[in-house]
């Protein structure tokens, strides 16, 4: 009862609060686009706050996250990480789903944040784009995120990789730091967050130039450093 009254809380004060931050996130995107980066950064603020505050959730990270170049492949259980990397990275190139940046007004904001959108058709098209976009990004000196699983995963579980991190590796030519996160146990699927300790353990870089097989296989056992099977 005590979880459920306190994630009644969050979702009024979180949602209500996010409110003026994210429109005004909108209209940034069209009048200052590199500002959009600012006003994210204020709004994922305000989401550790609250978690932190109202749902009992607080972050540690072992190890140094990179704010520079870099690909960065994370562990995804739940939208707690996609929100916090906005957080505990100053300016990261997020690598996301390419039919988001259809919703109206939300997609001009996140293109001016600067994402990477990735169409799972892999029409050529959308993979040229996905690399103008991940350059633009190594040129800037951003760190590029990617959730290589492709998806939300439950505890316990270690799919395989999906292939879009070995091609970003290779296109990209930047080392790669995998970074473990235990998310899910705080925050599963469903209304109800649990009081905890979300860790993130920011693993060894990976050099550039290596071979598929052992990049995954290095990358996998990093991201699941916290996952208990």
């Amino acid at each position: 009862m005590i979880a459920l009254l306190r994630s009644s809380v969050f979702a009024l004060v979180f949602y209500v609060g996010s409110v003026p931050i994210v429109v005004t996130a909108m209209l940034v995107g069209f009048i200052a686009p590199a500002a959009v980066i600012t006003v994210a950064r204020i709004w994922a603020g305000w989401f550790a706050l609250t978690t932190r505050w109202l749902l009992g959730i607080r972050w540690r990270i072992v190890g140094t996250v990179p704010n520079h170049a870099a690909l960065v492949a994370l562990k995804h259980q739940s939208n707690y990480e996609t929100i916090m990397i906005l957080w505990l990275f100053k300016r990261p190139a997020v690598v996301l789903k390419a039919e988001l940046l259809g919703i109206p007004a939300w997609g001009a904001a996140a293109r001016a944040h600067g994402v990477i959108p990735v169409d799972r058709a892999g029409a050529a098209t959308a993979l040229r784009a996905m690399l103008k976009a991940g350059n633009a990004a190594k040129s800037a000196d951003r760190p590029v995120l990617i959730f290589p699983e492709g998806t939300r995963t439950a505890v316990g579980t270690a799919p395989e990789l999906r292939a879009g991190l070995a091609g970003l590796y290779r296109a990209l030519k930047l080392p790669l730091v995998p970074i473990a996160c235990d998310s899910g146990r705080c925050w599963p699927k469903g209304f109800v967050k649990h009081a905890g300790v979300v860790t993130f353990v920011v693993g060894e870089a990976i050099p550039a130039g290596l071979d598929r097989p052992v990049i995954e296989a290095r990358v996998h056992t990093a991201i699941n450093a916290l996952n208990p099977a």
